[in-house]
């Protein structure tokens, strides 16, 4: 009997079983060769990477080993090293990445250069990728050649170069999200346009705020502010002398100071390193000089005042006259602002493009105007003051402003103080008790440096401390330290960030301290 399946048609037909078979078979081999295609691919673009060991994340440094590779500064790549290729190590500050290329800015301290990786016989799509997603702030190693530039790099400090790089290396990755951006924190405020970073804002995050290049250059300044102090002295034959913080009774009286607790006892932080620099004196050392901190627990949250600081502190004894004294400070100044502005002027110029002031004046030699004579320019011009009464803080730039108008100058040093609103160790005016052998030196109309002739007298030391309300057990060894034959001496203390901020023309004295303490930080 013939099968009627066969007989449909005249010839044999798969079942419907058959082909779902044959459908799932062919699937499979589609698959299949789907996979070795993509394999093929995968395995192409491998080869294509002609970067791989190029660029990557580097392993880390655990001092295992060291390369016979020298890595150069940012700064010494200029036109000479055309053409040579270079190792540096830098922070990535932006990346921007266009089509088969990414430039970016490295940064150094506060030197600054571009860099491009750009698709070539060298370097690979993948190595061009990755360079595009690094983190900004990571610290890379970088290889590659030193290319002269048609057009000036304004944005960058190197700018007649750029880098073309052939290796590109994470030595360490910085976090995807920032709390705040260099390139913001770098802009002046004054740009309204575009984003600026506030003060609380920088002062939280410091260590990312000191990267920038204005302060990077501030820092540097204030480094030579303490170079030039202290070359100036060594030069004058003054031996840099280094005295206690933790003291036994208040340094300067009254009740900015701060109590710590010692064993079973009480002690204080100094405000001054005074009476030990007049100790020195009487130990024969003649001319003397410190840097250290001070500590004043005043609360003045103003744009001067910190409750912690450096003082350049200086004690010098004289033949017959504090103005032996009062002539080797000032020519002191004179020669700190000189080097200064003759030894840092790309510092200040970087400042100034973020800061903006009028360039700091000096006289040589330096201005010197008696207290009665600043006092008589204030109530020529207005302001209400008795001849004792000591200088508000608006009285002292109003005198600044008035004297530079006459004088040209924006350092001056005013002599004669009355003695009421001085320390119990300042000496009296011989002729007239009510003044004293004492003087400020200003800056841009703020004091920055405040200093006298010492008592040398023991009886008389002993005398002022009680008017001033010290406890003379306190003190003892301080006074009789005299008691064996003291010179007639004088100096005076510095504040270093006040020096810095105003030299600068900036306004508040957190830019130039590095880790502000104020009656409100104690962070970080």
């Amino acid at each position: 009997m013939e099968n009627k399946e066969n007989s449909i048609g005249g010839e044999n037909q798969p079942s419907k079983k058959g082909l779902k078979k044959q459908q799932k078979a062919a699937e499979k081999e589609a698959k299949k060769e789907a996979r070795k295609q993509a394999q093929g691919e995968q395995h192409a673009s491998q080869e294509e990477d002609v970067s791989k060991g190029f660029y990557g994340n580097m392993p880390m440094i655990q001092s295992t080993e060291r390369p016979d590779r020298t890595i150069l500064d940012l700064k010494d790549l200029t036109p000479s090293l055309k053409d040579k290729k270079v190792w540096v190590r830098a922070r990535l500050q932006t990346s921007r990445a266009k089509g088969k290329q990414c430039f970016f800015v490295l940064r150094q301290q506060k030197w600054t250069i571009q860099a491009l990786v750009c698709v070539g016989p060298n370097v690979s799509k993948q190595m061009v990728k990755f360079s595009a997603g690094i983190n900004k702030e990571s610290i890379i190693d970088v290889e590659g050649f030193v290319r002269t530039v048609d057009q000036k790099i304004e944005a960058c400090s190197q700018h007649d170069v750029e880098l073309h790089c052939e290796q590109v290396w994470v030595v360490s990755s910085a976090a995807p999200r920032l709390p705040l951006l260099i390139e913001d924190a770098v802009r002046p405020d004054t740009d309204d346009a575009l984003a600026t970073v506030n003060q609380d804002t920088r002062l939280d995050n410091r260590i990312l705020d000191l990267r920038t290049t204005t302060n990077q250059a501030i820092f540097r300044i204030e480094a030579g502010v303490c170079k030039y102090f202290r070359d100036y002295l060594m030069e004058k034959d003054f031996i840099e002398v280094h005295v206690p913080k933790i003291i036994s009774a208040a340094s300067e009286g009254g009740a900015n100071v701060f109590t710590v607790s010692y064993f079973k006892d009480k002690a204080y932080l100094a405000q001054s390193p005074q009476l030990y620099k007049q100790m020195a004196m009487t130990a024969d050392f003649d001319r003397v000089f410190t840097i250290g901190q001070v500590f004043r627990a005043e609360d003045s949250n103003t744009h001067r005042h910190l409750t912690e600081f450096v003082g350049l502190d200086l004690e010098m004894a004289f033949k017959f006259h504090y103005h032996e004294v009062i002539e080797v400070i000032g020519d002191m100044f004179v020669h700190i602002f000189k080097n200064l502005r003759d030894n840092l002027q790309e510092e200040i110029e970087t400042v100034g493009r973020q800061y903006k002031s009028e360039p700091f004046k000096f006289l040589e030699p330096s201005l010197v105007l008696t207290y009665k004579e600043g006092v008589r320019m204030l109530r020529d011009n207005g302001v209400d003051m008795g001849d004792e009464d000591d200088l508000s803080t608006p009285a002292e730039k109003l005198l600044g402003r008035l004297i530079k108008q006459k004088y040209d100058t924006d350092f001056f040093i005013l002599d004669k103080f009355p003695l009421a609103v001085r320390p119990f160790y300042t000496m009296p005016d011989p002729t007239d008790k009510k003044w004293s052998n004492s003087y400020d030196m200003f800056m841009r109309g703020e004091e920055i440096l405040s200093g006298a002739q010492r008592v040398h007298c023991p009886d008389l030391l002993t005398e002022r401390a009680k008017e001033k309300g010290i406890d003379i057990q306190h003190i003892k060894s301080y006074i009789d330290s005299f008691r064996y034959g003291a010179p007639p001496h004088a100096g005076g203390g510095i504040g270093m960030e006040r020096v810095t901020m105003l030299f600068l023309g900036l306004d508040n004295i957190r830019k130039t301290s590095m880790f502000p303490r104020d009656p409100k930080r104690l962070t970080p």
